[in-house]
């Protein structure tokens, strides 16, 4: 096969297909087709697979992604992204040709003309982007799905906030409190848990909204500490909107923090980390606990409110 012969012939089928696809397509059609790969059909309709789409040369053959600019093609015309060509070690998966370093500008140029709704459009992202902006927007789109907030083990549960406050409850069997107020004892005899302690007490459905309380041990510096915090089951924006207030204390002696709830699209390690919460060194916080100073024994009690 002639050099660039088997793109040149993909190509013409799909400048073909893409001229009939119907340019008038009301966003409410555009909103109610499925959000996934390959549903955006040539004939005209949306959510109708097609084996030879323009969607489908856009997939790299390698990782099944949308490919992006720069995008990369063998003498025998089968593309791959750039991220997938230093993966296969320049040879093509396909043909096993060498690749070096021919860019697919027909293909690229066909991609510039495309526009698609969010991949996050069943969470109730309704936008319309052009294809190069789209990734772009999903990875700071406000409808992408949340990361599992437990803190007790590393957990691959993505979703909505509904979804997550049962799952959080069904599957890491984490309480949920309702009022903005709070006030439990914490008390942990074994020694490898006082060293180790990571802890999620409770949900709070506050406001009609849901935070978390966390309680987790680490080393600031070379000094073993604990460190209380709130996350708020939301948006960066939204937890702007409140405050709160955490004391830990026992044995006549407490500490006392206020702050604002970080979301839950931090990470629970990347606000431990910031510091942004009440920090007790062990030391201190056995000390509260009393007796024997080898077991802890803390009241956590606080209090959260909504900014005017």
């Amino acid at each position: 096969m002639a050099p660039g012969g088997g793109i040149c012939k993909e190509m013409c089928e799909a400048r073909a297909a893409f001229a009939e696809y119907d340019v008038t397509t009301t966003n409410s059609e555009l909103r109610s087709s499925p959000c996934r790969k390959g549903t955006t059909g040539v004939g005209g309709k949306l959510g109708t697979p097609s084996t030879s789409g323009v969607h489908e040369l856009l997939e790299c053959p390698v990782c099944m992604d949308l490919m992006h600019p720069p995008i990369h093609q063998c003498p025998n015309g089968h593309t791959l992204c750039s991220n997938c060509k230093l993966r296969v070690h320049n040879s093509c998966p396909t043909c096993r040709y060498d690749l070096g370093n021919i860019r697919c500008l027909a293909l690229e140029k066909v991609a510039e003309s495309l526009e698609l709704p969010c991949t996050y459009q069943i969470f109730g992202c309704h936008d319309i982007f052009p294809y190069y902006s789209k990734l772009k927007h999903e990875k700071n789109c406000q409808f992408r799905p949340y990361n599992c907030p437990y803190a007790g083990a590393e957990c691959s549960v993505t979703g909505d906030i509904p979804h997550l406050v049962m799952h959080l409850m069904d599957d890491h069997k984490v309480d949920m409190h309702d009022g903005c107020t709070f006030n439990h004892r914490y008390i942990k005899s074994n020694p490898q848990e006082v060293e180790n302690a990571t802890w999620m007490l409770t949900i709070f459905n506050c406001f009609g909204r849901q935070f978390c309380l966390h309680f987790e041990a680490f080393h600031l510096g070379m000094a073993p500490v604990y460190m209380a915090f709130l996350r708020f089951m939301g948006d960066e924006i939204e937890a702007r909107k409140f405050s709160y207030s955490i004391e830990v204390g026992g044995n006549g002696r407490k500490l006392i923090w206020q702050g604002v709830p970080r979301s839950i699209r931090d990470s629970h390690t990347k606000v431990r980390d910031s510091q942004d919460g009440l920090i007790i060194q062990r030391k201190l916080a056995l000390f509260f606990s009393g007796g024997d100073r080898q077991q802890l024994k803390l009241k956590v009690a606080g209090r959260i409110w909504k900014e005017q």
